[in-house]
């Protein structure tokens, strides 16, 4: 362990997933009880290149909390997935797995890689190789809608957001500061 006064002795695979709103949100939430605990986090964002969301700007702030963002800055639709889609997730999944395998992390989040599986961005075989080669004390976060079953079946705590109700239904766009 990097940080805090214990390390893990057993970090988890943690999924959250669901068509709700708050799979990110969750997983920023635990990466700032992890940092404010001392621990060294990572943010790996996938198909989140465009403009920098309210949680990125604040994230920057806490020496303890790394990000990096990948994809173009357009939203990526899963019917017009082109080979940059396709190379820009690739590129995101091996920096994960650098950073997962660095021993530099008490937590590591993969932020929208299960949008990206569920769109066949990625191989799922080569995130599932990934998972099993984690290591023992790394706390491991997979976030996005459309978690694959196989990756449900490794994990330890998986948390599904459901949608009851959402104001967008009724017309109120992303509002800044508090959908971005």
């Amino acid at each position: 362990m990097v940080g805090g006064d214990m390390p893990l002795d057993r970090g988890l695979v943690q999924v959250y997933t669901g068509d709700g709103k708050g799979k990110t949100t969750a997983a920023l939430g635990l990466a700032l009880r992890a940092a404010g605990q001392g621990f060294s986090v990572h943010i790996v964002q996938f198909m989140k290149g465009g403009r920098t969301s309210g949680e990125v700007k604040a994230l920057e702030w806490l020496p303890n909390i790394s990000i990096c963002r990948f994809g173009r800055a357009e939203l990526v639709h899963p019917q017009r997935i082109t080979a940059e889609d396709q190379e820009m997730a690739r590129e995101a999944l091996a920096h994960g797995r650098e950073a997962i395998q660095s021993g530099r992390y008490d937590l590591v989040i993969l932020d929208e890689i299960n949008v990206a599986l569920a769109w066949k961005l990625l191989d799922l075989q080569a995130v599932l190789d990934m998972l099993e080669a984690k290591p023992q004390g790394l706390e491991l976060v997979l976030t996005g809608r459309g978690a694959p079953q196989e990756v449900i079946e490794v994990a330890d705590l998986v948390t599904e957001m459901r949608e009851v109700k959402h104001p967008y239904h009724q017309g109120l766009a992303c509002r800044r500061g508090i959908d971005i």
